[in-house]
């Protein structure tokens, strides 16, 4: 097993991408910690598959904007399982669609810290319990190419959480690697809910491999990251988008 014996903390891991990842890290040995905000029944549900296939996990729910939250999920963390080795920092949001002109500041504040400010909790926290090991980011193709409409804050925070990645990967190497997935187009309710089913129509449509992205999609290169099969990468934004964008 690729995580045996380790202990991963999966962050927005109630539901989509995130209990994709709890599932593929535990299947291959790690203890998993899952935080969720709203999730409840999903984490539930995540934790119950993880247990009856064997293995270890707890769900929490915290609200990762909170520095109180943050800190009761790594205490837990550090006392059932006994240290930290990855770190998932997946919780984050668009919120609601709204232009420039129609924003208010808190509006804007709220997306850039459900994004931003929640992975700079975690990572500072988890560093005070982590000596190696590695942190994957969630970032998004919208941190490359802008966003979709209404879209500017959370692009801008994505944008910087790819920023982020490349400085920890300086900052915390060669003991700690740190890499980001930019997820494009990938079957969650983040787009059930904000994008219209006619534009997931003309994705299929245009891209080359015509398939939205499933959620193991992202899960299996969260592992591989995770992992030591990835032991000499560190500092990359890794695209993942069934070929609609090219960096």
């Amino acid at each position: 097993m690729k995580l045996a014996g380790k202990t991963a903390i999966i962050t927005g891991g109630g539901r989509d991408i995130g209990a994709a990842v709890a599932i593929k890290l535990a299947a291959e040995g790690a203890n998993v910690a899952i935080n969720y905000f709203a999730s409840s029944a999903g984490a539930d549900k995540t934790v119950a598959h993880i247990e009856a296939a064997g293995g270890k996990a707890f769900a929490m729910q915290g609200d990762l904007k909170k520095e109180d939250d943050v800190s009761a999920l790594i205490a837990k963390t550090v006392d059932t399982f006994g240290g930290i080795d990855v770190l998932v920092n997946n919780a984050g949001g668009l919120v609601a669609r709204k232009k420039i002109s129609e924003m208010s500041l808190l509006h804007w504040k709220e997306v850039l810290d459900v994004n931003l400010t929640s992975t700079f909790l975690m990572t500072n926290a988890c560093l005070q319990h982590m000596k190696s090991g590695a942190i994957v980011n969630l970032a998004s193709q919208a941190g490359r190419d802008g966003g979709g409409p209404g879209a500017v804050p959370y692009a801008t925070s994505k944008g910087a959480v790819m920023t982020m990645t490349r400085g920890l990967a300086k900052e915390l190497g060669p003991d700690i690697r740190v890499n980001a997935l930019c997820p494009g187009m990938i079957d969650t309710d983040f787009h059930n809910i904000h994008t219209p089913d006619a534009g997931r129509r003309g994705f299929e449509a245009n891209a080359p491999l015509k398939r939205q992205g499933h959620v193991d999609d992202a899960a299996n290169l969260v592992l591989f990251l995770a992992c030591d099969d990835s032991a000499f990468i560190t500092g990359a934004n890794i695209d993942i988008n069934g070929g609609m964008l090219f960096s």
